[in-house]
């Protein structure tokens, strides 16, 4: 693991969030779950028995296997020290023709690390030519998004956009960019444009692919807020807590606000919890593999 200071502070925060059953746009839906609930606040927010994406994942995980981004074997030891991979988690790193991304709170994790690998892997501009490559951070490979990622055959950054996973249109690239600069994190300040994190890594990779496969701009935000509720649940329903106490509903509230700076950077974040009591623990993942 790379010890520069700005891989440390990337891994600062492991904090929380969530995005709205309410809020499902078109091509979203919840995997019906059982009427009877014990917490239907949150429920409505990270539904249980999670959220079908309007994204197919294909063969992409077998291409980032034969490709070296993943190395089967290390990703396997991994996960065989947290239980094993199922048929399911099998199908998505090795299978040819996976439908459309289901997530939930017990897979959101190994999404994430998809995702991640993806994003990183799939050669893009904003890789190439955006914050990442700006000489005053000495390298791409300096961030916990590079460094920290240990899964791939041989030095990560052998395999840093270097890969034509998808082809995206100028339409389409324009879009990633114009969306990616809109959506934060609260394990720092930095936009998806700049991905210095694994969650800002994955979510690069999940807007590619979500352009790619023609979702439209205003439901990439609504499927980057569902994914961040589980990737970041805490921080979510905090926030939900927030407008509750304002007096405005979950499904009144504007996916693409709630992704901006103002409310999901550290430093928004860390405004909204000078206001209210954050919500207890509720899982989600930290900035490591």
């Amino acid at each position: 693991m790379n010890n520069n200071p700005l891989l440390s502070t990337s891994l600062i925060f492991s904090s929380v969030l969530i995005a709205g059953a309410l809020i499902y746009g078109a091509g979203l839906k919840a995997v019906n779950a059982p009427e009877s609930q014990s917490n239907f606040a949150a429920e409505e927010i990270i539904p249980a028995n999670g959220v079908e994406l309007p994204v197919k994942w294909g063969n992409l995980g077998k291409q980032l296997v034969e490709s070296g981004a993943i190395d089967a074997n290390k990703f396997e030891m991994l996960y065989n020290q947290r239980g094993g991979l199922n048929n399911e988690d099998k199908n998505l790193l090795y299978g040819e023709n996976n439908g459309n991304l289901t997530i939930d709170s017990e897979n959101a994790g190994y999404i994430l690390n998809l995702f991640w690998a993806f994003g990183l892997a799939n050669k893009n501009e904003i890789l190439e030519n955006g914050p990442m490559t700006d000489s005053q951070y000495g390298g791409a490979g300096n961030f916990a998004s590079t460094g920290g990622w240990t899964m791939s055959q041989n030095d990560t950054m052998n395999h840093y956009s270097k890969h034509q996973f998808i082809d995206l249109t100028n339409e389409q690239q324009s879009l990633v960019e114009r969306v990616s600069k809109n959506i934060y994190r609260p394990c720092c300040g930095n936009s998806t444009y700049f991905p210095d994190c694994n969650h800002g890594m994955a979510m690069l990779g999940l807007l590619e692919l979500m352009a790619n496969q023609g979702v439209s701009e205003s439901d990439m935000y609504r499927v980057a807020l569902i994914v961040n509720s589980y990737w970041f649940p805490d921080t979510y329903l905090t926030i939900a807590k927030y407008f509750q106490n304002r007096g405005v509903d979950w499904e009144n509230v504007d996916p693409k606000e709630i992704l901006s700076s103002a409310y999901f950077s550290a430093s928004g974040y860390q405004q909204i919890l000078s206001e209210v009591e954050p919500i207890q623990p509720q899982g989600g993942g930290g900035c490591g593999v």
